[in-house]
This record gives C-alpha cells, structure tokens and sequence, in this order.
C-alpha cells in the first residue's frame, strides 16, 4: 500500500530493492510546495526526458497535487495504489513519482537504453532482399513485424517468464489463419514454464519442443524480419524474446531448413536448383563419410579400377584404416570450425583457411591420411555450411553414420539412413506431421518444395498448419 508519508515510502521502496546503488531518489520543492520524491533505476531512463518532461513541470508548474497527470504529459502514465505495482515497471524504464499527503503513486514511461542498431544479419545474409536483422530489443522487434503486416488482426499476446528474471516474451500470430488448437496448445506449455531466468528464447524452445530428447528441432528460428512476416501469414506463430535476436516459429516442417528467404526473391527455377543444391549438401555432409569408408573397408569392387589403383599407391604408407583417417580428419574440422568461431572475427576467416590447408596438407605429407580422404572430408565440411540450421543434427548423424558404415558396411549406412528418415516422419510439431507435405503427401504443399513454382501459383498456405482460411487471395475464380 503505499503510504501518505514520504520518509516511509523511500524506505519502503528502499527495502524492496535491498538498497541497491542503482536505485535513485530525489526528494523534490515543487511550486505548490508539497515535497514529493521521484525515484528511478539508472541506466534505465532518458535523463533529458526525466529533466524536461517531469522533475521541471514538477518545480515549475504544479499548482496543486492532484494536477499531476493534467500538468505532466509523458505518454504511458498511470496511479498505483500498490507498492507491489512498481518494482516491475521500474525495471523496465518507469519512474515513479510520491507525493507528500497522498496515498496514490504515479508511473511515467521513460525507459531508455543502449541497444545494438538495426542492421543485417550475419547468420542469413542475402544478395537480394530486405537486409533487416532483429535486434535484442523486444520492442523494436515488435516495431519490425508490424511494419510489414500492417493488420488489425496481427496480434501480441505478453508473457513474463522466468522467476528471477522476469523477462518478456511475445507470441505474435494473425487471428483469423492461425489454427486455434496448435495457439492453445502452445499457451498451455509457455504457461507450464517454471526457470529462474530466460536468457534467450533456445530457454523456451527447450520448454515447449514436442521431442525434447531427439537431435532434430521442431521449432524454427530466424532473425529475418521479412522471414519471419512470411511464416506467420502461412498460419504460424512467432515467439519474441526480449534479449534475443532469434524468433521461434511454430509449427516447423523439415523443408522450412532447406528454404532461404532469397529463393522467393529469385526466378523459381533457380529456386528450384538452389534447393536441389541443399538437398544434395545436406545428404553429403552426413552420408558422404560413412559411406566412403564403408566402400573403402568392405566393398573395394564397387570403387573403378583406376581409382581404386590410385588409391592403393597413395594410402600403402597410411599406418591406420580408414575409419581411423575418418575419425581423426572430422575431429580436424570440429577443431577448426570451433577456434574460428571463438576467436576474434578479424582473424578468425584467416586462422580457419590457414589451418585447414596446414593440417590437410601437413597430414597426406606425413602419411597420416589419404589424399582422397582429405577431398571427402572438405567436401563434407563445406556441404554443412550450406544448411547451417542443421549443422547439430549433421554432426551427431554423420559420426553415427560413419561408425555403421565402419562396422557393418554399406549394410549399416543404409540401415542407418533408414532409420533416419523413419524418425522424421514419425515427428509431429504442435501435431503438424514434420515431413508435411511428403507424409502425409499434398499436392498444393508440394507447389513450394523441392521444386518451387511461381509465386502466383501458389494459392494456398499449408493446410496442415493454417486454419480453414488456407488460400491466399479471395479471388477464388481469378485463376483460370
């Protein structure tokens, strides 16, 4: 409750915030010659906006306490009767005001802080298209969609999440395409969450995934505005985090990964190839290890004279087999990828090419490896960086693969791919089978998969996501 006296309430306020340093109180004249204190969290606030815009009206013109909303005009105001109702809007950016006589307390948005500016993405660059990234700030992330859907019916629904935190996230869908089942289910897990803190929003994709135990992901993620508009007007849902430049999107489909926002900026025949190209870099980048040690271990007759020749004379010095020269080269490449990622971004492009021709070099120099099996491991190295979404799946699969193919021969890799593809199908995100429109099969999904067609083509979202309002324009007779 908050109190008429001044001196209790800062003590109150005080105690609430465990005396922190950051807590500031000025105790105030103002021109009715009431005191009255304002306190705010530094760091948090526009200094300029709290001088001009409140602590100055207050000293000059305030005639009488009861005029404070009609004498200070700062958007967002608003009275408080609770102590309870201001230790969370102050360290969001508010400031609050006490008067001495009065049991009420004003709150004035103000908030203001340092944050990273607008600008493109590192992880999903484009030649052609918006170039716009997300940043960490929720709002700004707000600010984004709706410029781009510029819609009565796109909504925000908040949340705070995380006991010590208290961090905000955002569900922003369309009411209207989203199909109600999977947004009811998705309320009902964000509202089961229970965590000290939410540092990111991969905090609440572990949360609210359906196969948390599986290396395949069921939600998606970007930091794509433009991608992200695209996803919600098929039906889907976006989850902001605030402190995160990745948007989750629900549900997921297993060819959402192999899609770039760039492909629907292109001619879709070289849409097409592009997403052939990934196709092909995602199958090498897990099978192409594996399954050249397994020809290379068990099945040397299916390997070309020639080749199989030249392989004899440059691996007679190798001293390990060759799913040994397998192991050691990916644990390589791991390495590399692992140092290029944590050392400065200046030097990191040179230590990475440097390293990666040393050791390639120094390692078929020494006898160590094969020259052959050097080429099979770049090549695969260079196919994951094609999907990088998939780059966690790619790792595990690929060791799995190459361990099978290692063991028990062609008859372990495939055994393997098998058993691979059935899991994929047997996934569900917010109960969309994730292999959709393969399994199960819809000819109109299938406009926008591995063979894309025109834009104009494609009448309809997916109706394994979208509600009942699955086309695209109302012009039903417009295509003839």
């Amino acid at each position: 409750m908050i109190l008429k006296n001044l001196e209790e309430n800062r003590e109150e306020l005080k105690k609430i915030f465990k005396n922190s340093s950051d807590l500031i109180l000025y105790e105030l004249d103002t021109l009715c010659n009431t005191k009255v204190i304002v306190g705010y969290i530094d760091g948090l606030v526009d200094k300029s906006r709290l001088n001009d815009n409140l602590i100055k009206p207050l000293i000059k013109d305030l005639i009488s306490p009861q005029d404070v909303l009609s004498t200070i005009f700062i958007a967002g105001a608003k009275e408080v009767y609770n102590m309870n109702e201001i230790s969370y809007p102050m360290t969001t950016g508010n400031a609050v005001l006490f008067i001495e006589g009065m049991n009420v307390a004003y709150l004035f948005e103000l908030n203001f802080w340092e944050k990273r500016t607008i600008e493109e993405s590192g992880n999903e660059r484009v030649v052609r298209g918006p170039k716009e990234g997300f940043i960490e700030d929720i709002n700004v992330n707000k600010a984004l969609l709706r410029r781009i859907i510029r819609n009565n019916n796109f909504v925000f629904e908040d949340y705070i999440l995380g006991v010590q935190t208290n961090t905000q996230m955002s569900l922003a869908y369309i009411d209207g395409l989203v199909k109600q089942e999977i947004l009811d289910e998705l309320r009902r897990r964000i509202e089961n969450i229970r965590i000290d803190g939410i540092l990111d929003s991969a905090y609440i994709q572990r949360y609210i995934e359906d196969a948390p135990k599986t290396m395949i992901c069921t939600i998606g993620y970007t930091q794509k505005p433009d991608v992200t508009a695209g996803k919600i007007l098929e039906g889907r849902i976006a989850i902001l985090c605030d402190g995160s430049p990745d948007v989750l999107t629900v549900p997921k489909l297993f060819i959402e990964d192999l899609q770039m926002a760039e492909d629907y900026y292109s001619r879709p025949q070289y849409g097409t190839f592009l997403r052939i190209l990934r196709i092909f870099a995602l199958i090498a980048s897990i099978v192409l290890p594996g399954f050249f040690v397994a020809l290379k271990t068990f099945h040397q007759e299916m390997i070309p004279t020639k080749l199989l020749m030249s392989m004899a004379k440059n691996i007679e010095e190798v001293p390990f087999t060759a799913f040994i020269e397998a192991l050691l080269m990916l644990f390589f490449i791991e390495l590399i990828k692992e140092s290029g990622l944590r050392i400065p971004s200046n030097i990191g492009t040179a230590v990475t090419v440097v390293s990666g021709i040393v050791i390639g070099q120094t390692a078929v120099q020494a006898g160590i490896v094969g020259p052959l099996m050097v080429i099979v491991i770049a090549i695969t190295g260079i196919s994951e960086f094609i999907v990088p979404q998939q780059r966690e799946i790619i790792v595990i699969y690929r060791l799995i693969l190459l361990f099978l193919g290692g063991s028990l021969g062609l008859y372990g890799v495939v055994c393997g791919i098998v058993v691979m593809i059935i899991h994929l199908i047997s996934l569900k995100s917010f109960g969309v089978p994730y292999m959709y429109p393969i399994a199960p099969y819809d000819r109109e999904g299938m406009k926008d998969f591995i063979f894309m067609r025109s834009i104009k083509e494609m009448d309809y979202r997916p109706r394994a996501i979208v509600n009942k309002n699955a086309r695209k324009r109302n012009d039903i007779d417009e295509k003839k």
